[in-house]
C-alpha cells in the first residue's frame, strides 16, 4: 500500500495544522480557458466536458474501464499541450493507469472477481472525471477537487502543492467512496490490497513525468515518507521518525477501507463522511505546511 502511505506521516501530524477547511470551496462560474497555462480554445474545452461525461460511457466490466481510461488519455494530451495546471494530476493518474491499472485488470489470474475488480476501478476512475466534468462546464464539483482546481489557477502556487491536493482528494476520498460504490466485501480486500499496491511500485513514473513535463518535482513528498526527512521539521523535533511512520501509515490504510466500508452502512454513513473530510482537510492542512516549508 505505498500509494497511500505517501500521505501517512502527514496525518500524523496534520491535524495539528488543519482544522479549519481550506480556502476554496465548490461554486458555480464561467469555464477558465487556462490555469497558469496557454488557453485552450473553445472546442478542446467542448472536448474535454464531452470525454469526461461518465453518463455516455457504454458497457460496463473491463470495456468500460478501458473506455473510461482511454477517455482520460485524451483529456491529458490536451492539458498537457497546453501545460495546464488542471493537469498536474492527471499526468501522473494517466501513468499508472497504463503502467498498472490496465495490465493487472487484464489478467484474470491475478484478480479473479472479473466483476468486481474492475469495478472499483473505474468507480475510482470516474469520480475524478465527473469532477473534471464540472470544471469545464461551470458546475460545482466536490470540495476535494474544488480545492485543487482552484489551487491550480493559483500560478504563484507550488506546482507539486497543487498536484498533491488532487492526490488527496484521490485517495482520501475517492478511494473510500469507490470501495463503497463497487460492493466491495471482505472476500475483496486482499485483491483492493493487490490493486493499490500495483499502482504504489509504478510511483516513480508519476514523480519522473510531473516533474519532466511541469518542472513540479513531487521527490520531495517521496524522500519524506521512505526516508522521514522533513517530518521532524513538521514536528517540531529531532526524534527518530521511523516508529511514527510505521504508526501512521498502519492507520491510514486502515482507516481509508475501514470510511469505505461504513459508507455502506446507512446508520454510520454520515459518521464516516465526516470522518473522511476531516482527514481529507487535515491531510491538505499538512501539506500547506510542508509547502511552507520548502518541502513541496
Amino acid at each position: 500500500m505505498r500509494s497511500l502511505r505517501l500521505f501517512a506521516p502527514l496525518v500524523a501530524i496534520g491535524a495539528s495544522f488543519a482544522l479549519l477547511p481550506p480556502a476554496h470551496a465548490a461554486a458555480d462560474g464561467p469555464v477558465a480557458a487556462a490555469a497558469c497555462g496557454t488557453a485552450l480554445s473553445a472546442n478542446e474545452i467542448e472536448s474535454i466536458a464531452g470525454l469526461s461525461d461518465t453518463s455516455t460511457l457504454p458497457g460496463s466490466g473491463l470495456a468500460r474501464l478501458e473506455a473510461a481510461i482511454e477517455r482520460h488519455r485524451r483529456i491529458t494530451d490536451v492539458l498537457v499541450a497546453h501545460r495546464d495546471w488542471r493537469g498536474l494530476f492527471s499526468v501522473g493518474l494517466n501513468a499508472v493507469e497504463h503502467e498498472a491499472v490496465l495490465p493487472l485488470q487484464r489478467d484474470p489470474a491475478a484478480l479473479p472477481d472479473r466483476t468486481w475488480s474492475p469495478t472499483i476501478s473505474y468507480d475510482l476512475l470516474a469520480r475524478y472525471l465527473r469532477n473534471l466534468h464540472a470544471e469545464f462546464t461551470g458546475a460545482p464539483a466536490d470540495p476535494g477537487w474544488a480545492h485543487y482546481f482552484a489551487l491550480a489557477r493559483q500560478c504563484t502556487a507550488s506546482p507539486a502543492r497543487v498536484a498533491m491536493a488532487g492526490y488527496n482528494a484521490h485517495l482520501t476520498v475517492d478511494l473510500a467512496h469507490a470501495v463503497d460504490t463497487s460492493g466491495t466485501r471482505t472476500e475483496n480486500v486482499p485483491d483492493f490490497y493487490r490493486i493499490v499496491d500495483s499502482i504504489a511500485v509504478k510511483g516513480e513514473s508519476i514523480v519522473t513525468l510531473t516533474r519532466d513535463v511541469y518542472d513540479a518535482d513531487l521527490g520531495p513528498l517521496w524522500r519524506f515518507y521512505f526516508l522521514g526527512e522533513g517530518l521532524d521539521r513538521l514536528a517540531g523535533n529531532d526524534q527518530p521518525s521511523q516508529s511514527m511512520l510505521r504508526a501512521a501509515d498502519s492507520a491510514y490504510n486502515t482507516i481509508t477501507l475501514a470510511n469505505g466500508f461504513a459508507l455502506q452502512n446507512p446508520q454510520i454513513r454520515p459518521t464516516a463522511e465526516q470522518e473522511m473530510d476531516g482527514l481529507w482537510r487535515a491531510t491538505d492542512g499538512a501539506l500547506q505546511t510542508l509547502s511552507d516549508l520548502g518541502g513541496l
